[in-house]
């Protein structure tokens, strides 16, 4: 699979355990994800994205959320003057699920536009 196999999926319930990614796993699929970082908790992933200003901060924020509650599964933000951080984590199965994969790779299907 690649990052466009996974941008055209949509977030499914996880709860559970089982649902859980592997530590292999998640090494394997970040790969597929540029810049994308397990957090240092190894309970989510993470990436920082920098813009000329607030205004196209604020853009991406927005764009983010109406995805997140298209997907129904909503990350961690934090944003500042010309950046914005995103934690995407699946608090049900207490780590990573493929919902997390899927967001993140809607995320940069995003900037690709």
């Amino acid at each position: 699979m690649n990052i466009h196999d996974f941008a055209s999926q949509h977030c499914q319930p996880r709860k559970g355990k089982e649902h859980a990614l592997s530590a292999d796993k998640i090494t394997q699929l970040l790969q597929l994800l540029p810049d994308w970082k397990l957090a240092a908790d190894g309970h989510a992933i993470v990436k920082d994205f920098r813009f000329r200003d607030f205004h196209h901060t604020l853009g991406f924020i927005n764009a983010v959320g109406f995805m997140a509650n298209h997907e129904d599964h909503h990350p961690d933000i934090e944003a500042g003057y010309g950046h914005c951080q995103l934690l995407w984590s699946t608090h049900d199965v207490g780590g990573l699920s493929l919902n997390d994969i899927i967001c993140a790779a809607k995320v940069e299907a995003l900037l690709a536009r």
